[in-house]
């Protein structure tokens, strides 16, 4: 086999192997996530965790750059030499997918956290109309000790840095119950491209390449700790969104700190509400009057910042991401940010672990 076609080879030769390591998910877990993968994440994060900004993210400018020059290169030339400029480009795919996947991806296919952790998948609309009730009870409460009043919403005294640095301890306190989450080299930072991500609806992501955390930093303060848990999830090696969103819970909940703590109840309240409010309407309508006012003022905040950013570009942007989503492992594309709720019900409800 000629040199030029080795890479694009091996490309095939990934995307068959990775339907492979579909059926394996044991084994995923065993060798890659609790191995292979431990190693490399946390020496990327030792290496890069005291940087103060984003090596990631200036890595992702410096590759668009050379990209966008390459493409401007071939412009002229193009269709005169378009075998060869496919064949570059697709080597250059087959290296990024596979340091994509080795470095980070494979965790997609590991095993679900729900098998690993015994939990149900499924819930009855009576759980979920008690669980929100619990949850209700426990925001409102700390809510009133952080404000002093049940009109005021919660504003945060802590800085974002601050806030990356005290999540530690929350993954501390945690691991005591969980060893699958503990959390070691804090590397997790404020995205360079908090603008356009706002523009396009995220809040943040993980580099999978440096293993470093970035967060937006433009978003509501109240709801930022609860985000920055969340992406802390997807350094450990959790690739599902839902798992990562309730990694994130207990991650906040669990905090020594109330602000933290109430970041993540909040959270985890407003996706209850939520699906409440779209599948049972009198539930929501009885609860929503039972939620203090300062909490809505929070929840307000969060959609006056999405309409001040909205434009048609984050539906775009959404679509593609479902799709990504879909072809890695997670069926349920976008929605399954909001699975993480069947997770938290079951461990709290069927499991009687304390909420």
């Amino acid at each position: 086999m000629k040199q030029k076609f080795i890479l694009p080879f091996f490309l095939f030769i990934q995307i068959i192997l990775l339907q492979l390591i579909s059926f394996f998910p044991e084994s995923v877990e065993r060798y890659y996530s609790n191995g292979v993968y431990l190693s490399l994440s946390q020496f990327s994060r030792m290496v890069l965790g005291s940087v103060p900004f984003s090596v990631g993210d200036c890595l992702y400018i410096i590759l668009i750059i050379v990209v966008l020059k390459w493409f401007w290169s071939k412009r002229k030339s193009w269709k005169q030499n378009w075998k060869a400029n496919s064949l570059q480009l697709v080597s250059f795919l087959s290296v990024f997918y596979f340091s994509f996947h080795v470095l980070w991806a494979l965790n997609y296919y590991r095993q679900p956290l729900f098998e690993k952790m015994e939990i149900q998948k499924d819930y009855a609309n009576v759980d979920l109309v008690d669980f929100t009730k619990k949850l209700i009870a426990k925001t409102n409460h700390i809510q009133f000790q952080l404000t002093k009043s049940d009109r005021l919403k919660v504003v945060f005294p802590y800085s974002q840095e601050k806030v990356f640095t005290m999540n530690l301890n929350g993954y501390d306190n945690l691991s005591k119950q969980h060893q699958n989450f503990r959390f070691i080299n804090l590397s997790t930072k404020k995205s360079l491209f908090s603008v356009p991500l706002t523009y396009m609806g995220f809040s943040g992501y993980l580099n999978p390449f440096t293993n470093e955390a970035q967060v937006n930093y433009l978003g509501p303060m109240y709801s930022f700790p609860m985000t920055a848990n969340h992406e802390m999830a997807h350094q450990m090696g959790f690739a599902s969104e839902s798992e990562c969103n309730f990694i994130g819970f207990l991650g906040s909940i669990k905090n020594d700190d109330l602000y933290i703590q109430y970041s993540g109840y909040s959270y985890a309240l407003r996706y209850c509400l939520g699906i409440l409010e779209f599948n049972n309407k009198k539930s929501f309508d009885q609860l929503i009057t039972t939620v203090h006012p300062g909490i809505l003022m929070n929840y307000q905040e969060s959609v006056n910042f999405r309409k001040e950013y909205k434009t048609p570009i984050e539906a775009g942007f959404h679509l593609f991401y479902d799709q990504f989503l879909k072809l890695n492992q997670q069926k349920d594309g976008i929605r399954s940010y909001s699975k993480f709720v069947n997770l938290m019900v079951n461990y709290y409800g069927k499991k009687n672990n304390e909420l």
